[in-house]
Protein backbone atom coordinates (compact mmCIF):
# COMPACT_ATOMS: atom_id res chain seq x y z
CA UNK A 1 0.00 0.00 0.00
CA UNK A 2 2.83 2.35 0.85
CA UNK A 3 4.45 1.64 -2.53
CA UNK A 4 1.24 2.60 -4.34
CA UNK A 5 1.03 5.88 -2.47
CA UNK A 6 4.70 6.61 -3.17
CA UNK A 7 4.17 5.74 -6.86
CA UNK A 8 1.20 8.08 -7.16
CA UNK A 9 3.15 10.83 -5.39
CA UNK A 10 6.10 10.42 -7.78
CA UNK A 11 3.81 10.43 -10.81
CA UNK A 12 2.23 13.72 -9.75
CA UNK A 13 5.65 15.16 -8.89
CA UNK A 14 6.97 14.51 -12.40
CA UNK A 15 3.76 15.83 -13.98
CA UNK A 16 4.18 19.03 -11.99
CA UNK A 17 7.82 19.26 -12.99
CA UNK A 18 7.03 19.28 -16.70
CA UNK A 19 4.37 21.95 -16.17
CA UNK A 20 6.86 24.08 -14.22
CA UNK A 21 9.22 24.14 -17.20
CA UNK A 22 6.86 26.37 -19.17
CA UNK A 23 7.78 30.02 -18.86
CA UNK A 24 5.59 32.91 -19.97
CA UNK A 25 7.65 35.59 -21.70
CA UNK A 26 5.51 38.25 -19.99
CA UNK A 27 6.24 36.90 -16.49
CA UNK A 28 9.73 35.39 -16.69
CA UNK A 29 12.42 36.76 -14.41
CA UNK A 30 15.86 37.81 -15.64
CA UNK A 31 17.34 34.66 -14.11
CA UNK A 32 14.81 32.42 -15.90
CA UNK A 33 15.45 34.10 -19.25
CA UNK A 34 19.25 33.97 -18.84
CA UNK A 35 19.02 30.25 -18.06
CA UNK A 36 17.49 29.51 -21.47
CA UNK A 37 19.73 28.18 -24.23
CA UNK A 38 20.47 30.93 -26.76
CA UNK A 39 19.53 33.80 -24.45
CA UNK A 40 22.17 36.06 -23.02
CA UNK A 41 22.15 39.28 -21.04
CA UNK A 42 21.56 41.48 -24.12
CA UNK A 43 18.44 39.63 -25.26
CA UNK A 44 17.19 39.36 -21.68
CA UNK A 45 17.52 43.14 -21.24
CA UNK A 46 15.75 43.77 -24.56
CA UNK A 47 12.84 41.52 -23.52
CA UNK A 48 12.60 43.14 -20.08
CA UNK A 49 12.73 46.68 -21.54
CA UNK A 50 9.99 45.98 -24.11
CA UNK A 51 7.89 44.21 -21.52
CA UNK A 52 7.97 47.32 -19.29
CA UNK A 53 6.34 49.30 -22.13
CA UNK A 54 3.52 46.77 -22.61
CA UNK A 55 2.91 43.04 -22.28
CA UNK A 56 3.45 40.97 -25.40
CA UNK A 57 0.13 40.13 -27.08
CA UNK A 58 1.50 37.15 -29.03
CA UNK A 59 4.70 35.83 -30.56
CA UNK A 60 4.39 38.13 -33.58
CA UNK A 61 4.24 41.13 -31.24
CA UNK A 62 7.28 39.88 -29.32
CA UNK A 63 9.38 39.19 -32.43
CA UNK A 64 8.53 42.56 -33.94
CA UNK A 65 9.39 44.54 -30.78
CA UNK A 66 12.45 42.73 -29.42
CA UNK A 67 15.65 43.15 -31.42
CA UNK A 68 17.40 39.79 -31.72
CA UNK A 69 14.21 37.77 -31.30
CA UNK A 70 13.44 36.54 -34.79
CA UNK A 71 11.53 33.50 -36.03
CA UNK A 72 14.43 31.09 -35.50
CA UNK A 73 15.09 32.23 -31.92
CA UNK A 74 11.35 32.27 -31.13
CA UNK A 75 11.04 28.69 -32.38
CA UNK A 76 14.02 27.61 -30.26
CA UNK A 77 12.62 29.30 -27.15
CA UNK A 78 9.19 27.80 -27.72
CA UNK A 79 10.77 24.32 -27.92
CA UNK A 80 12.31 25.04 -24.49
CA UNK A 81 8.88 25.78 -23.02
CA UNK A 82 8.63 29.56 -23.43
CA UNK A 83 5.10 30.78 -24.12
CA UNK A 84 3.47 34.12 -24.90
CA UNK A 85 -0.04 34.41 -23.48
CA UNK A 86 0.02 30.61 -23.08
CA UNK A 87 0.76 29.94 -26.76
CA UNK A 88 3.75 28.22 -28.31
CA UNK A 89 5.43 29.80 -31.34
CA UNK A 90 3.96 28.58 -34.61
CA UNK A 91 6.32 28.60 -37.59
CA UNK A 92 4.83 30.39 -40.58
CA UNK A 93 5.53 29.15 -44.11
CA UNK A 94 7.14 32.52 -44.94
CA UNK A 95 9.54 32.11 -41.97
CA UNK A 96 10.96 28.82 -43.21
CA UNK A 97 14.17 28.99 -45.19
CA UNK A 98 14.09 27.36 -48.63
CA UNK A 99 16.21 24.26 -48.97
CA UNK A 100 18.86 24.50 -51.68
CA UNK A 101 19.17 21.28 -53.65
CA UNK A 102 21.48 22.56 -56.36
CA UNK A 103 25.12 21.59 -56.56
CA UNK A 104 26.89 24.78 -57.63
CA UNK A 105 29.99 22.98 -58.92
CA UNK A 106 27.83 20.87 -61.26
CA UNK A 107 26.23 24.04 -62.64
CA UNK A 108 29.64 25.60 -63.34
CA UNK A 109 30.88 22.46 -65.07
CA UNK A 110 27.79 22.34 -67.26
CA UNK A 111 28.24 25.98 -68.24
CA UNK A 112 31.77 25.42 -69.62
CA UNK A 113 32.00 23.84 -73.07
CA UNK A 114 33.88 20.56 -73.12
CA UNK A 115 37.18 20.46 -74.99
CA UNK A 116 37.24 18.13 -77.95
CA UNK A 117 39.65 15.22 -77.68
CA UNK A 118 41.37 13.29 -80.46
CA UNK A 119 41.45 9.50 -80.70
CA UNK A 120 44.36 9.23 -78.22
CA UNK A 121 42.32 10.98 -75.50
CA UNK A 122 44.48 14.11 -75.59
CA UNK A 123 42.75 17.46 -76.01
CA UNK A 124 42.76 18.83 -79.53
CA UNK A 125 45.13 21.75 -80.15
CA UNK A 126 43.55 25.17 -79.92
CA UNK A 127 42.71 26.87 -83.21
CA UNK A 128 44.23 30.27 -83.81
Amino acid sequence: MLRKIAGVFLAFSFAGLSWAQQIDLNKATEVELDALKGVGPVLTKAVMDERKKAAFKDWEDATSRVKGLGPQKASSLSEQGVRVQGSAYKVKVADQKPVANKDVSADKAAAKPAKAADASGKPAPAKN
